[in-house]
């Protein structure tokens, strides 16, 4: 019987997406105020967002475009600054793709329940 210490099994590597897990301590300060914007949108849209090393700018103020469905309870999404939480997997990839983005702008980020759900960058056609 063999060691099982010696024994080696190659197997073919597992494609994996590599994402960093991000903490809201972690963000830049406009990071956190573009995730604490949208958590106060809660339904809606943020258009003409600049960006610039990869990073939101407020200079100029996006549009931003709140839905307020009437006949419901509206529940507060405010951040206490001291709690620190693991960023969802959407606000994860938008941060991702501002990054890609380098220094442009964002058409529209839609926003759903505090969160990033679709993001529609405009881009120069080369002719």
């Amino acid at each position: 019987m063999r060691d099982a210490a010696a024994v080696s099994i190659s197997a073919p590597p597992i494609e994996r997406r590599t994402s960093v897990v991000r903490t809201w301590r972690a963000l830049t300060g406009e990071e956190r105020r573009l995730v604490e914007l949208m958590r106060r949108i809660a339904f809606g849209r943020i258009e003409r967002l600049c960006v610039i090393n990869g990073s939101p700018t407020f200079e100029p103020m996006p549009r931003i475009v709140r839905e307020v469905k009437l006949g419901h309870e509206r529940t507060s999404g405010a951040i206490a600054p001291s709690v620190d939480f693991t960023l969802k997997q959407a606000v994860i990839e938008l941060l991702a793709e501002l990054q890609a983005i380098g220094d442009g702008v964002v058409a529209l980020i839609e926003v759903r329940h505090g969160l990033p759900c679709r993001l529609v960058l405009e881009e120069a056609g080369d002719v």
